[in-house]
């Protein structure tokens, strides 16, 4: 079974057949995958598909099926739990070889989980259904001994915490970071900075459905945490600390006014790492003539990659930060889209710190 969005804002509950395996496919039995703004950009339509698709892309389960070729190019067995990265490699074009898998010309944006056309068979090609088809491109990763899949999901916001706030920027001990947005990736990017030896870091949130998430920043290595509709940014760190940051990361969604902010809270010759999305062209407060007068390194993020992931899976094993007691929903096939509606603001409510699917759920 499959939750398929055939429409902004309209799913359909679909009925799909259970594919013959080939020797280099596979078939996961999914137990969990975590929500991100992707999601609800998704349901909402400001990110906008031409096909019918399962969305959700943050996978985690149990191997259900496993061809001889699969099992042995990807060192796992029948019965194993895994993470599944949202990007799928070729492993022969000149991006995968060199690295660089994410821009694979074979696949690319194009075949990422949660994205693919629901009706080029077998269509079980996204997080929100009891089973996931794994292509020979297919990227794996074992989870830990004994790690709980709902918690395993977060594998993803974490792994993208440590590739945009750490990895991207060269976060070096003693740095000063700025983090703009406190969602499960705000939290994630504090924690990995506090990782790194960052000697200072600020999260910043907005109103009142991000009070929650900045009252429980500095369990993950937050020094600072300012609601941006109560006070500027810029004085508060200046206040705080008595200098600009070294490194902003921004990971809001539909927040137009996070670039200016980003800009504005780089010292000369920072870092600045966009990995929110606006939905919106419009860019209050935010002066060009800044990156040229600061010298800044603007960067922008899309995705994760192996490295991070693993890290990210380290990094939960150890326990060092809360991220088992994160405000958490998780929901069935029969209440994902309610949850969607409260994370998309669509519904009256709070949204979760972290939203997860599971398709046992009740």
């Amino acid at each position: 079974k499959g939750m398929v969005l055939t429409a902004p804002r309209h799913f359909e509950m679909r009925d799909f057949a259970v594919p013959e395996i080939a020797p280099n496919e596979g078939m996961l039995r999914i137990e969990a995958c975590g929500l991100c703004g992707t999601d609800h950009e998704q349901y909402h339509g400001d990110i906008r598909s031409r096909h019918a698709f399962i969305p959700g892309h943050e996978v985690v389960g149990v191997i259900h099926a496993l061809g001889d070729e699969a099992a042995d190019r990807w060192g796992l067995k029948t019965g194993q739990r895994v993470a599944v990265e949202v990007f799928k490699s070729c492993g022969e074009c000149r991006q995968c070889t060199s690295g660089l898998y994410r821009r694979c010309e074979r696949n690319g944006t194009a075949t990422m989980v949660g994205f693919t056309d629901v009706d080029v068979p077998p269509g079980l090609g996204g997080g929100y259904a009891t089973h996931l088809f794994l292509g020979p491109d297919s990227m794996l990763l074992p989870v830990p001994e004994g790690m709980d899949p709902v918690m395993a999901t977060l594998f993803n916001p974490l792994g993208a915490g440590i590739r945009w706030g750490v990895e991207l920027p060269e976060t070096a001990p003693g740095d000063v970071v700025a983090i703009l947005g406190p969602g499960v990736r705000g939290l994630c990017a504090a924690a990995a900075a506090k990782e790194a030896g960052a000697a200072f870091i600020m999260i910043t949130g907005f109103g009142p459905r991000d009070a929650q998430r900045l009252a429980i920043a500095p369990g993950f290595g937050a020094d600072l945490a300012i609601d941006v509709a109560q006070q500027d940014p810029i004085q508060a760190l200046q206040q705080a600390i008595g200098r600009k940051a070294d490194v902003v990361v921004d990971v809001t969604a539909k927040a137009p006014a996070a670039l200016g902010q980003a800009v504005r809270l780089a010292r000369p010759g920072g870092t600045v790492v966009l990995a929110g999305v606006r939905a919106s062209t419009e860019t209050p407060g935010f002066d060009p003539d800044h990156i040229v007068y600061k010298e800044l390194r603007i960067l922008g993020a899309l995705g994760v990659d192996v490295s991070a992931y693993r890290k990210a899976l380290e990094l939960l094993a150890s326990n060092r930060y809360p991220f088992a007691d994160l405000p958490r929903q998780v929901a069935g096939f029969d209440d994902i889209e309610s949850l969607l509606q409260v994370m998309a603001g669509d519904r009256d409510g709070v949204p979760p710190v972290h939203g997860v699917f599971a398709p046992d759920s009740h």
